[in-house]
């Protein structure tokens, strides 16, 4: 079972500026937040958590938007699970469905729970997870890594850390039967 829990998500390489083809705007005046989600990954309900702290922590310092994905050819709200509701609660956050992961795919995102941190010029600050472990909330070192910039308001160069949650487009070799489309 740690074994599970420990072992990260796909390694990626997103877009270092904000995608000008995104449908998700930045934020001009201050940092944007991004995490991708897949609704039914059990997994996420941990980054979800660490979303609220950060948001807890840092008011007032971010644009924060969870991307929900939904794949093609599903029912009309098939993506807003318990885990849709939860991410809505928390003050700050928008929350979106990704339609057959266009987004994701524009900011190369594979695994839910993958969080991205840009400056208000659209460059990318932070890329990975903000949990220690699958399904695990507590202080870990990508959820300090935001809150370190949104409160200080520097970082020296783009931190990156290991995500860690199920396949973000319900690839059929993921290790979670509940997040199978």
């Amino acid at each position: 079972m740690w074994a599970y829990e420990s072992t990260p998500g796909e390694v990626t390489t997103s877009p270092t500026q904000w995608p000008s083809n995104s449908q998700i705007e930045h934020n001009a005046d201050r940092p944007t937040l991004v995490v991708f989600a897949h609704p039914r990954c059990p997994c996420t309900r941990a980054s979800i958590n660490e979303l609220a702290l950060i948001m807890a922590h840092c008011p007032d310092q971010v644009d924060a938007r969870v991307l929900f994905f939904k794949p093609a050819g599903f029912s009309v709200g098939w993506e807003k699970t318990d885990l849709w509701t939860s991410a809505e609660a928390i003050p700050g956050v928008e929350v979106v469905s990704d339609e057959e992961g266009s987004e994701a795919k524009r900011f190369h995102a594979t695994t839910s729970g993958y969080s991205l941190l840009y400056n208000s010029q659209g460059q990318l600050l932070f890329s990975g997870g903000i949990t220690g472990s699958r399904g695990h909330s507590g202080d870990n070192a990508g959820r300090s890594a935001v809150e370190s910039f949104l409160m200080n308001d520097q970082i020296d160069q783009t931190q990156q850390t290991f995500v860690f949650g199920c396949p973000l487009l319900g690839r059929s070799d993921a290790g979670c039967t509940e997040c199978q489309e």
